[in-house]
């Protein structure tokens, strides 16, 4: 609370003497670094081992794009090799060569 006290005490300062540029921008800091830490305490991210735990699961979806990446590849590798399959057994029986078989 003593950061919330220090934005209180610094707006009343800007409402009583007027507000110059190096209050504002006290109030200002004061005001976005309270917010901050009001998002990190609701997100959970306010412990120490927060910082590790992030860079954790950037790794874990890092590793999730290059699997969805090569799952994707592997798959349209294997519509061509069989699109180019069928081409090839139909071309075989365009030419007669299925009979040549028999």
């Amino acid at each position: 609370m003593m950061r919330e006290d220090m934005l209180a005490r610094l707006l009343s300062q800007a409402a009583t003497e007027g507000s110059d540029l190096v209050t504002l921008r006290a109030v200002v800091e004061e005001a976005s670094e309270l917010g901050a830490n009001r998002v990190l305490v609701r997100m959970g991210l306010d412990d120490p081992g927060a910082r590790e735990d992030l860079s954790e699961l950037r790794g874990l979806l890092g590793a999730w794009r290059d699997a969805k990446r090569s799952a994707w590849k592997a798959a349209v590798d294997w519509i061509v090799r069989a699109a180019l399959a069928l081409l090839l057994i139909g071309l075989a029986v365009r030419f007669g060569a299925w009979e040549m078989l028999k």
